[in-house]
């Protein structure tokens, strides 16, 4: 069985998480009143049985304003303590006029390898994170950006279609920073309309080299594990940015809301299969590796 990394995946403490803490808000991923508790890296790894996942990436977890080298400190204490994560991908406003101070901090942690602050933007409300779609093309947000050049991070770009064109002319514009596009751009829907701007962008993206994206969270937008599904969206994605450029992840605990990790792990080796094993590997190990400076045979 070819070996799998875990480029996206979440664990947490509930306490410092206001998202987890208060009444339970409206979410693509819908009721989660299941995951509203602490989720420690030994759960995960519980989770992980039978699935071959030898390596992990976490992603960060919206803690509260201000705690961002303190996630980064938590985080890699659980990577001392057990091994796991291999590394990290922490959270830095870079609105923030002192974000090159809170990268600096964080840059102290050795398994720091990016940052995720994410921009997506949607016309449907519930989609929002951000309230305007635009906020990368902000001087201040710009500038910090460049900083990660400085400790040869990359940054994780989390927008929807629509944003795409803006996404391309800001990815153009750093060729010396990798961008990883989350849950392989966002597609809320399969819909010839949703399709095909998606599509269309996407190529638009994959002309610049330094950007990557992750067959990730798959089943937000259905919430559910398909294969049919994961197959269809997947393909055409490894189809535009070549299987070089495509990296796994789990997106968990937010997926164990509607499946459990071997079942989503097994989808995607189905969903996969026909391709040729060396891609399977690049996809399922390989690029991950080297896009996230894991060291680790397998």
């Amino acid at each position: 069985m070819i070996p799998m990394i875990d480029a996206h995946h979440h664990i947490w403490r509930q306490a410092d998480l206001a998202w987890l803490n208060g009444p339970m808000q409206p979410r693509i991923f819908g009721d989660y009143k299941s995951i509203m508790r602490d989720y420690p890296i030994n759960e995960f790894r519980d989770d992980l049985k039978d699935s071959n996942v030898v390596a992990s990436v976490y992603c960060q977890t919206n803690w509260p304003k201000g705690q961002d080298v303190d996630e980064a400190a938590w985080v890699q204490s659980v990577a001392d303590e057990s091994g796991w994560p291999m590394a990290i991908v922490g959270y830095a406003d870079l609105m923030n006029p002192d974000a090159a101070d809170v990268l600096k901090a964080q840059s102290q942690y050795a398994n720091m390898r990016g940052i995720r602050m994410q921009l997506h933007w949607h016309e449907e409300e519930l989609y929002r994170f951000q309230p305007t779609p635009d906020l990368m093309n902000d001087p201040l947000f710009r500038r910090n950006l460049g900083l990660l050049r400085d400790y040869g991070w990359l940054f994780e770009l989390q927008v929807f279609p629509s944003q795409y064109e803006d996404s391309a002319k800001l990815v153009a514009a750093f060729p010396d920073i990798d961008f990883v596009l989350l849950h392989a751009g966002m597609l809320v829907s399969t819909d010839d309309a949703v399709r095909g701007p998606w599509r269309e962008g996407l190529k638009r993206l994959a002309e610049q080299p330094n950007v990557f994206t992750k067959l990730s969270a798959l089943g937000t937008f259905i919430n559910a594990n398909s294969v049919d599904h994961i197959r269809d969206v997947a393909l055409e994605t490894i189809g535009i940015f070549g299987f070089e450029r495509c990296v796994f992840g789990s997106n968990f605990p937010i997926e164990k809301l509607w499946t459990t990790y071997k079942e989503l792990s097994d989808a995607h080796r189905e969903a996969l299969s026909s391709l040729a094993v060396e891609q399977q590997r690049a996809i399922f190990f390989e690029n991950a590796k080297r896009l996230y400076k894991i060291d680790i045979d397998g």
